[in-house]
């Protein structure tokens, strides 16, 4: 447990029931908690090296979900009610010390069912801001010395974050708007395409737009980090080429290991890391599988992990595993067609048989505990393992929010 938590819950100063709806809430280790055992020794050096190392993870969603998420009333009402519960108690049980929040993203439907609204963004984003105002466990972070700072406090730095440009329509000064908000990343797109470009669910893709070209002018210029996870894949290497400072593909994996739309080329993951940019490896169900497993779990995400280090180098990897507290392989279900589960999944992979979770990496506290025990496991040192778990993503964070 981290020692600068004292044990708040979400929205903790009002009360359920009169100052908002009820909502039955899973348990944040619904589906039990896996652990991958070391020896006492490599336990001991572990958790030397993560008291020393700050954690850091480019892309979560660190809120519960509701209970009856497969009655899809409930679920899409939970969403609607536009307050996410962040697990406080569950993350003060990670090794994470940053953690990239992505807020309600694709299931932002609280005034429109096709989501994505920025009045909503808006609700959204205030609605946490005030929740985070209320207690002193999560710091929002404005820049690198705040996850230091956090880091030694025993807290951990907030950073939200919305995952695909499409709120800010035609309005490039969104962009600073959002920044003043602090918000410190942004997605050129989500699935779908917007004004700045084609999202990765398009049969086609014309590139950066004139407009997504002005935009990631302003975010360099505001110091806004640049994400291109969801993007088409030449819309994503435009925006590669178009920024003056380094990028990166905050929930990812390699095509070349599993093939489907969802998944980056190996062009594109040489692209970023010739920019200097990071590349953070994803583990929402159903995405990081490899033909080697042919399922998902931990061995098959790191699969991943070791593939694009060995294409790009280490400095050049980190973890964004794109996990949240709740059935996440229900919430896809749930949301298929907000998420465009069904077109980024298209490719050219084996079948595969459907799981209930991702073992060893099923939310944000399982997968910060894990991925470091699996790189101890097997044979990577403090500085490599220090590299991927935050180190190389604070050398970007240093160059772009500076």
């Amino acid at each position: 447990m981290k020692a600068g938590y004292k044990g708040y819950q979400a929205y903790a100063y009002l009360d359920a029931g009169e100052d908002y709806p009820q909502i039955a809430w899973a348990a944040w280790d619904w589906a039990g908690r896996r652990l991958l055992e070391l020896p006492p020794d490599e336990e001991e050096g572990l958790r030397d090296i993560l008291q020393r190392r700050p954690y850091i993870s480019l892309h979560d969603h660190p809120t519960l979900f509701p209970e009856e998420i497969s009655v899809l009333r409930a679920t899409f009402d939970a969403m609607r009610s536009g307050r996410q519960f962040c697990a406080y108690d569950a993350l003060a049980q990670s090794g994470l010390d940053c953690v990239f929040d992505n807020l309600m993203d694709g299931v932002n439907i609280i005034s429109s069912p096709g989501g994505w609204k920025w009045i909503d963004v808006l609700h959204d984003l205030g609605m946490r801001l005030c929740d985070i105002a209320h207690q002193d466990f999560l710091v929002q972070c404005k820049g690198v010395q705040d996850i230091w700072d956090a880091k030694k406090q025993g807290k951990i730095a907030w950073v939200p974050v919305i995952e695909g440009a499409a709120p800010i329509e035609n309005e490039v000064d969104r962009i600073d708007v959002l920044y003043g908000l602090g918000v410190r990343q942004l997605g050129i797109t989500y699935s779908e395409s917007n004004a700045l470009g084609n999202g990765l669910k398009e049969e086609g893709d014309g590139g950066l737009t004139h407009f997504g070209r002005a935009c990631v002018a302003r975010m360099n210029k505001v110091g806004m980090l640049i994400d291109v996870s969801h993007c088409g894949p030449k819309t994503a290497y435009d925006a590669v080429m178009a920024s003056q400072k380094p990028i990166i593909a905050s929930h990812i994996g390699a095509r070349s290991v599993w093939d489907i739309k969802r998944l980056a080329s190996d062009e594109l993951l040489q692209a970023i890391a010739r920019k200097g940019g990071v590349i953070g490896v994803e583990a929402a169900p159903h995405t990081t599988m490899s033909r080697t497993h042919n399922t998902h779990n931990l061995d098959s995400v790191m699969e991943h992990f070791e593939y694009i280090k060995n294409l790009v180098g280490i400095d050049h990897v980190a973890f964004g595993v794109d996990t949240l507290y709740g059935d996440h392989v229900g919430l896809h279900h749930a949301f298929a067609a907000h998420l465009s589960m069904k077109q980024t999944k298209g490719g050219h992979t084996a079948a595969y048989t459907e799981v209930p979770f991702v073992w060893g990496l099923e939310n944000p506290t399982e997968a910060s505990l894990n991925i470091p025990r699996w790189l101890v496991a097997h044979g990577y040192g403090e500085e490599e393992i220090a590299k991927v778990i935050g180190g190389n993503a604070l050398r970007v964070l240093g160059e772009v929010w500076a």
